[in-house]
C-alpha cells in the first residue's frame, strides 16, 4: 500500500518536534500536526515562562538583600513590566519554531485537529491523509479536582496564569508539586502574598525528605505560607476575593482568602478527541499504554512524551521521541527507553535537583545496612561562601560498593552541578572515581568532588590492608 507520509505525528510539543527532526533526519516523508500553538505546554504555558518569571524573582530578590553584598539600594517592583519579560522569551524562543521553520526542514505542517479513522488514516476536516507510521505526541493537560464550588471560581490553571498583565496581590496555591512549588517561591520574592496548600504531608513528596524540609523552612523563612495535611473541600468567589475551605487531618476547618487561586495539583493525558477506540489503542488514566519500544498496542502506532508518562519532562519526550522514531526507521536494531537514569530539576530558590533513588527508595531496595550515604552541605563551600549562598546540600546514595543509586542536590546551581553525577552513574563509575579528577576553585561543582573524596577516604579506610597497617602504626 502507498501512504501519503512515512510518519505522521500529532503534536507539535516537545515530543512531537523532536520525532518529526529526527525523522527527516532519517530521510522519512513526514506531516506534523498540531491544532493550537507549536512549541507545546513547555514554550507557551510551562518552561518558558515559569522560568523566566522565576529568573525576575531571582534578580528582584538580589535587589531587595542587596545589603547583604554590601550595595545599598531602594526600588519598588511593577509586575506588568516582569509580565512583559515573560512574554517576549516566549515569543523569541518561538522565533525558531514556526510553521515556516518546519516547512523549511521539508516537514508538511498541518495547523488543525484529526481524529483516527484507521491506524494508518487520520481524518481533517476538509481532507484525510494516511501514513506508514503514526506517533501520537499530544502531549497533557492540568488537572482540575472535584471541589464544591470550584466550578463557579475563577480560578488559574497554568494555561492561563502566565499570560495576566501582572501579578495578583495575593495568592492561594492549590497544589505542592513542582507547579506550585516553584510558582509560590517566584511569586512571594516578588511581592505576591502566597499560601500553598498541600494535601500530602510535605509539598514535593517524591523528593528526598531531608532535602525538602529544608526547602520549606527556607521558603516559610522568606515569607510563603505552607500548609500541609490540608485537603480542599470547598471554593467560593466572593467579589474580586477568592476563598478556600480546607480540613486537616482532624477535620477541622480552615479558610484562606486570597486574589487568585492557581489549581497546580497535577496533569492529565490529552487523549480525549482522537478516537482512539477506532485503532484499538490501549488507554489508562495514566496515558496511553506503550512497551519499551514506545509502541502502543497496535503495532504502526507509537506514543511519547506526557500523554505517555511516567516522567513528565520535555527531556524525557525529547528521549522517547528519538527511541520511538530509530524503532520504527531502523526496526531490525530496536533501542528501548530506560528509566533508570532519570534527572529532573525544580526551579525553586533554591534549586531542588534530583536523579536516581532517594534515601528512603534505596533503603526499602536493599536494607540500611547496605546504603551509603555521602553528603557535603554548601555551607562549607568557599563558593558559596563568597556568594552568600549557604542554604543546602549534597546527597549521594551508593551502595556498599560506591555504585550511584541516586543524586540529590538542594542548593545554588543545583541543576547544573548534578550532570558530573549523573554522568557517573550513566557510565556506571564509583563515586570514588571522581576524587582524582581536577576542578577548578572557587566553584559550585567542587561539591560533587568533595563527595567523591569523602567516598574514596571511606572506602580506603574499609580497605582490609589499610586496616591492618592502621593497627600496625598503633603498636
Amino acid at each position: 500500500m502507498k501512504f501519503d507520509y512515512d510518519i505522521a505525528i500529532i503534536g507539535a510539543g516537545a515530543a512531537g518536534i523532536t520525532a518529526a527532526k529526527t525523522a527527516v533526519g532519517f530521510g522519512k516523508k513526514v506531516a506534523l500536526i498540531e491544532n493550537n500553538k507549536i512549541g507545546g505546554e513547555c514554550t507557551w504555558t510551562g518552561c518558558i515562562p515559569s522560568k523566566s518569571l522565576i529568573k525576575s524573582a531571582e534578580i528582584a530578590h538580589h535587589i531587595t538583600q542587596a545589603n547583604k553584598w554590601g550595595i545599598s539600594t531602594d526600588t519598588a517592583f511593577d509586575t506588568e513590566y516582569v509580565m512583559d519579560y515573560l512574554h517576549s522569551r516566549i515569543e523569541k524562543i518561538y522565533e525558531h519554531t514556526t510553521p515556516e521553520s518546519f516547512e523549511g526542514l521539508g516537514i508538511t505542517m498541518f495547523m488543525q485537529s484529526c481524529i483516527f479513522v484507521d491506524k494508518h488514516t487520520l481524518q481533517f476536516i476538509d481532507q484525510t491523509i494516511t501514513a506508514k507510521h503514526i506517533i501520537i505526541c499530544t502531549g497533557s493537560s492540568p488537572f482540575v479536582p472535584n471541589i464544591d464550588g470550584l466550578e463557579n471560581v475563577d480560578y488559574k490553571t497554568n494555561e492561563i496564569f502566565f499570560n495576566q498583565k501582572r501579578l495578583p496581590k495575593s495568592l492561594l496555591i492549590l497544589g505542592g508539586g513542582p507547579i506550585g512549588a516553584e510558582m509560590a517561591s517566584a511569586c512571594n520574592r516578588l511581592g505576591v502574598d502566597v499560601t500553598m496548600i498541600e494535601m500530602q504531608d510535605n509539598i514535593l513528596s517524591h523528593e528526598d525528605t531531608e532535602l525538602v524540609q529544608i526547602l520549606s523552612e527556607y521558603m516559610q523563612d522568606e515569607g510563603v505560607c505552607i500548609k500541609t495535611g490540608y485537603k480542599a473541600v470547598h471554593a467560593a468567589q466572593n467579589g474580586d476575593q477568592i476563598t478556600l475551605t480546607c480540613v486537616d487531618a482532624q477535620q477541622n476547618k480552615h479558610t484562606f482568602t486570597a486574589e487568585q487561586l492557581l489549581v497546580a495539583v497535577g496533569r492529565k493525558p490529552n487523549i480525549e478527541h482522537l478516537d482512539l477506540h477506532n485503532v484499538n489503542v490501549e488507554v489508562t488514566k495514566k496515558g496511553i499504554k506503550t512497551d519499551k519500544y514506545m509502541r502502543t498496542t497496535t503495532s504502526n502506532i507509537y506514543a511519547c512524551g506526557d500523554v505517555v508518562g511516567p516522567y513528565l519532562f520535555s527531556h524525557m519526550a525529547w528521549q522517547q521521541a528519538v527511541i520511538a522514531v530509530r524503532n520504527i526507521c531502523i526496526p531490525i536494531f530496536k533501542k528501548s527507553i530506560d528509566y533508570r537514569n532519570v534527572i529532573w530539576a525544580t526551579f525553586t530558590a533554591p534549586e531542588l535537583a534530583s536523579a536516581g533513588l532517594t534515601e528512603k527508595q534505596a533503603i526499602d531496595k536493599l536494607g540500611k545496612k547496605n546504603v551509603i550515604l555521602y553528603k557535603q552541605p554548601y555551607k562549607t563551600l568557599d563558593r558559596a561562601i563568597t556568594d552568600n549562598a549557604q542554604i543546602g546540600m549534597v546527597k549521594v546514595v551508593c551502595d556498599k560498593r560506591g555504585n550511584i543509586l541516586g543524586i540529590h542536590i538542594l542548593g545554588a546551581h543545583a541543576s547544573d552541578i548534578i550532570h558530573e553525577a549523573q554522568c557517573a552513574k550513566w557510565y556506571n563509575l564509583k563515586l570514588q572515581q571522581l576524587q582524582p579528577v581536577i576542578h577548578a576553585y572557587p566553584t559550585y561543582s567542587e561539591l560533587i568532588w568533595q563527595a567523591g573524596k569523602q567516598a574514596y577516604i571511606e572506602n580506603l579506610m574499609r580497605n582490609p590492608l589499610v586496616k591492618i597497617a592502621k593497627w600496625f602504626s598503633c603498636i
